[in-house]
């Protein structure tokens, strides 16, 4: 598959089994994973980070296999889900921090032109996120409170 703003292709990776099935050495019940999953996400993870830390730290190669479902779903049962999708959150982070780059590197033209792409991912992100519902139709995207995602 080609890169969005580039004709690249990707670098190839490897890939998941077809088959969903629990791994027999998985020492974890559903119960016992999704515990774990709500506890690491009252830690302040994020569900992409939960995933890597259940595989790394836990030995649960896929939580969908496991428990049945996946960690997103697990953390909007239990009202712990962000009120930002985790993707569009990662975009605004990284705006602002072109945003601040180019306040300081006013002559980086190619900072702006990065700065301009991501806008745009943001901006197709957006659209998609309202006419799916899990934004408002009043949300906006300003680039005035950037600062905000810094933290």
């Amino acid at each position: 598959m080609a890169r969005m703003h580039s004709r690249k292709r990707g670098q190839a990776a490897s890939t998941r089994p077809a088959k969903r099935t629990k791994s027999s050495w998985v020492r974890y019940q559903p119960r016992e994973a999704e515990l774990l999953i709500t506890k690491l996400a009252k830690e302040g993870n994020s569900p992409s980070k939960i995933g890597l830390l259940m595989r790394d730290a836990y030995g649960i190669p896929d939580v969908k296999a496991v428990v049945g479902k996946s960690v997103s779903t697990i953390l909007k049962q239990h009202n712990m889900q962000s009120k930002l999708p985790e993707d569009l959150t990662a975009l605004l982070r990284k705006a602002a921090l072109v945003q601040g780059h180019m306040e300081r590197n006013k002559q980086d033209m190619t900072a702006l032109r990065g700065m301009q792409l991501t806008e745009a991912k943001i901006k197709r992100l957006v659209k998609y996120y309202k006419r799916t519902e899990v934004l408002g139709r009043d949300w906006k995207y300003d680039t005035e409170r950037l600062k905000m995602f810094l933290e």
